[in-house]
């Protein structure tokens, strides 16, 4: 510990003993500025001073915090645990930034949180991501069934994230553990439908169940194709029953997009209880916003006689099932179902093979002159065999 004078013009330190800078020789000037060095365990803390008296008190200060073992020159600052990360950081920034924040704060709270939430973020690696996906793959679901691989490959996406954030924030300066992990294989090009008897199955449950509120919901996700989650957030002010027309808010991909509804699809928004005052359509206990539907979908399923495995989103690739088999073009499905690209539309192209045989049969009407309208002014091209010399 030293306090010495600090010259200002060349920036050097030299004892106070001296009247003049060694380096620049400099004289003793009113301005002059004080430097406290502290020198601990090969590290360094300076700090400059105007004045002699607050030079001292930092002396002073510091050395005591060297006795009380509180001074942080040779202390490390600590490196969050995952879960402080997650706690203060994380999570507040998804609340603002994120419409999936709850499946994420699902999946850390149920998955990572008490396999590596205490561990600190630079003593997670690439073995301990390992464990904690293959312990995942000897576990079941709340419905008896394996984890998918999608899961597995989501928490992988969400640690991943959550160190690329930490990093890119200034808080953890190591590596992204997740990029040394090998992701599972996915396929989640998944397409459901019902078939005519489960249509009709469903339907007569439909008709005799008691709670129109959930009947609703479901005939409404079946004549229109949207998600669930954009069926709870519609309100009353986003249909507009003069034009055929809902409005959905911020869907998936998407800005807020204009949909047609048909005349069946309006019935049902005719036929929903309005025991509250609320702005919500499909509203849950005491008319606030719905959150969950997976009761009660499983009971109608189930007493539908419908497919274990058939899913309440299965009900939208059903509708758009329905459109592409029946000749609807996959553009205008597309449109419908709100897809941010064609590639995400594809997936029912196998579905129409009806009206590609029937587009193919008029390529040939076409081409070959057979077509009435065409018949007096098809051009007859000239020939092209060339003349052998």
């Amino acid at each position: 510990m030293a306090i010495n004078i600090f010259c200002r013009a060349c920036k050097s330190t030299y004892s106070l003993a001296r009247k003049k800078c060694p380096t620049c020789g400099a004289s003793e000037r009113k301005d002059r500025a004080y430097r406290v060095r502290l020198r601990q365990d090969g590290k360094q803390l300076s700090r400059v001073f105007p004045n002699l008296l607050l030079a001292k008190d930092a002396e002073t200060k510091w050395k005591g915090e060297i006795l009380r073992g509180e001074q942080a020159i040779t202390r490390k600052r600590p490196v969050l645990t995952l879960d402080e990360f997650w706690t203060k950081h994380y999570l507040p920034w998804a609340l603002q930034n994120k419409k999936s924040w709850y499946t994420d704060q699902n999946r850390y709270n149920r998955h990572i949180k008490p396999f590596l939430g205490n561990k600190p973020m630079d003593r997670v690696n690439a073995f301990d991501i390992e464990k904690l996906l293959s312990g995942m793959k000897s576990k079941q679901t709340f419905q008896g069934k394996k984890f998918a691989p999608a899961t597995l490959h989501q928490i992988i996406i969400l640690l991943s994230h959550m160190f690329s954030l930490s990093r890119r924030w200034g808080i953890y300066k190591g590596d992204n553990p997740c990029e040394l992990v090998g992701r599972p294989k996915i396929n989640n090009q998944v397409t459901e439908f019902l078939t005519h008897d489960q249509q009709a199955r469903l339907m007569v449950t439909l008709a005799a169940w008691p709670d129109r509120m959930v009947t609703s919901i479901i005939r409404f996700a079946m004549l229109t194709g949207i998600r669930r989650g954009e069926i709870f957030k519609l309100q009353w002010q986003d249909i507009s029953f003069e034009h055929g027309t809902m409005l959905l808010h911020d869907p998936k991909g998407r800005r807020d997009v204009s949909l047609p509804l048909s005349q069946e699809a309006i019935d049902v928004l005719g036929n929903v209880p309005r025991e509250y005052e609320t702005a919500y359509i499909f509203y849950g206990k005491g008319g606030r916003k719905r959150r969950d539907f997976t009761y009660a979908w499983h009971t109608i399923r189930k007493a539908a006689g419908l497919p274990d495995d058939f899913r309440f989103h299965g009900l939208r690739h059903h509708y758009a099932s329905t459109l592409v088999s029946n000749g609807v073009d996959l553009y205008i499905v597309q449109q419908l179902l709100t897809h941010k690209s064609s590639a995400m539309t594809q997936r029912y192209s196998h579905l129409s093979p009806n009206a590609l045989k029937q587009a193919t049969e008029k390529a040939g009407m076409l081409l070959s002159g057979k077509n009435p309208e065409w018949a007096d002014n098809v051009v007859s091209l000239p020939s092209m065999t060339s003349n052998t010399r």
